[in-house]
């Protein structure tokens, strides 16, 4: 019984709780306020405490390390049908602290990434987890790169930039924010790409309350031959020599931009605008449309409602039979464990000697004793013999001589 409750509640746990994807027209929207390892992918030294993500090790001294959490659902940015790209937009805060404050002690940085890859684990140092040093060019992504160290080999401008980075970490633009990235203060960030306009924007603040109106980054660029196909979001970051750590306190990510495909009878011919001139809908047709859509709107949420009622009348009934069937079978096991036999010797102390204050009436045989049997370390009165406490019936006793031997272990039945 116990065993049919908890799955029960463990059904109705996963039916309610679990994650929800927002999605509309093939177009995605996820939040995570704090994460859990619900839904994410961690490699290397990432890491998940008190609902916030760490990309390296919190260490007090110096060490190379890199880590990756991956959102684990891969992403549609191109549809083939309508051939459109989408376009993106992500949100969320970060800090870079430091165990050991001192500049010589810092480095690398971290980075929100797009890619196609999602088991690859990036080298440390200047490689910020995204490639690994010896296969740079295995690894197809798209990345905002925050970086905290001045890495000549990929021509940083500085120690605290941000770059747009594009299968290389060579960056195609980068922009030094007054916004000093290894403050230890949580950092948010907002990146925008407006597939419709080619433009990637990235914004950043030390509040969360709005976005600024101004980008501290803004590239004119084409991501659509980079974004073909289904794609991993997360984000990487790496150390080499450094206690700097990383970490993503929240996180949303949303795609915009994919259209329903409307079926080849009711596309339009491929004529110019100006001759064909629009067709007017009758109001009547508009009227009926929109009963249509309000009927498939009431449908759309009725039905999950009524489907949640029917499992729980089901649940209802299922444990009420279950219970019964349970106190049937105590019945009948009580019923066949009830009858015994008792030695004289035991109906001679339950009685006290067959005393005469025990004796509670007398029948056709004799009299009928009142016994005290000791079950279970309690004590507890019956008529003789002891039966289902619901039943009222008892044993009379005729003679001794015409009931027990002289052996004080017979029995009597």
């Amino acid at each position: 019984m116990a065993s049919s409750r908890k799955l029960l509640a463990l059904f109705f746990f996963f039916i309610f709780l679990s994650p929800i994807f927002v999605t509309s027209d093939n177009n995605v929207n996820f939040t995570f306020k704090s994460f859990t390892i619900r839904n994410l992918t961690f490699l290397g030294d990432s890491h998940l405490k008190n609902g916030v993500v760490g990309l390296t090790r919190e260490l007090g001294v110096p060490d190379t390390s890199s880590g990756t959490v991956i959102y684990n659902t891969p992403i549609r940015f191109y549809d083939p049908a309508s051939n459109t790209t989408s376009s993106f937009s992500t949100h969320f805060t970060f800090s870079v602290q430091n165990v050991n404050p001192d500049s010589s002690s810092s480095g690398d940085g971290l980075s929100f990434f797009l890619s196609h890859d999602n088991d690859t684990l990036g080298s440390p140092g200047e490689f910020l987890g995204l490639v690994n040093s010896s296969q740079p060019m295995k690894n197809r992504f798209v990345a905002i790169e925050f970086d905290t160290k001045l890495d000549p080999h990929f021509n940083d401008p500085s120690g605290n930039h941000v770059g747009l980075d594009v299968d290389s970490l060579n960056s195609i633009a980068t922009s030094d924010p007054s916004i000093d990235l290894k403050s230890g203060k949580s950092i948010t960030s907002w990146i925008d790409y407006k597939n419709e306009i080619r433009l990637l924007n990235v914004f950043l603040d030390y509040s969360d309350a709005k976005k600024p109106e101004k980008p501290i980054l803004s590239v004119n660029i084409d991501l659509s031959p980079f974004l073909n196909g289904e794609m991993y979001v997360g984000f990487s970051g790496s150390t080499e020599g450094s206690t700097e750590i990383h970490l993503i306190e929240n996180w949303s990510f949303k795609t915009s931009g994919f259209v329903p495909v409307r079926s080849k009878s009711s596309r339009p011919h491929n004529v110019s605008g100006s001759s064909v001139a629009p067709v007017a809908i009758p109001k009547g047709q508009r009227h009926q449309r929109r009963q249509r859509h309000s009927l498939a709107i009431g449908l759309g949420i009725s039905f999950p409602v009524f489907f949640c009622l029917a499992l729980l009348v089901f649940g209802y009934f299922t444990l009420k039979k279950l219970k019964g069937v349970k106190a049937e079978k105590e019945l009948k096991t009580e019923l066949i464990t009830g009858l015994r036999e008792f030695s004289y010797r035991e109906l001679y102390g339950a009685t006290k000697g067959f005393h005469s204050s025990r004796v509670i009436g007398r029948g056709a045989f004799g009299n009928v004793y009142r016994a005290m049997f000791i079950l279970n370390n309690e004590v507890e009165p019956s008529p003789v013999p002891r039966m289902k406490p619901t039943l009222s019936f008892s044993i009379g006793l005729i003679s001794l001589d015409d009931i027990v031997s002289k052996d004080d272990g017979d029995s009597i039945v």
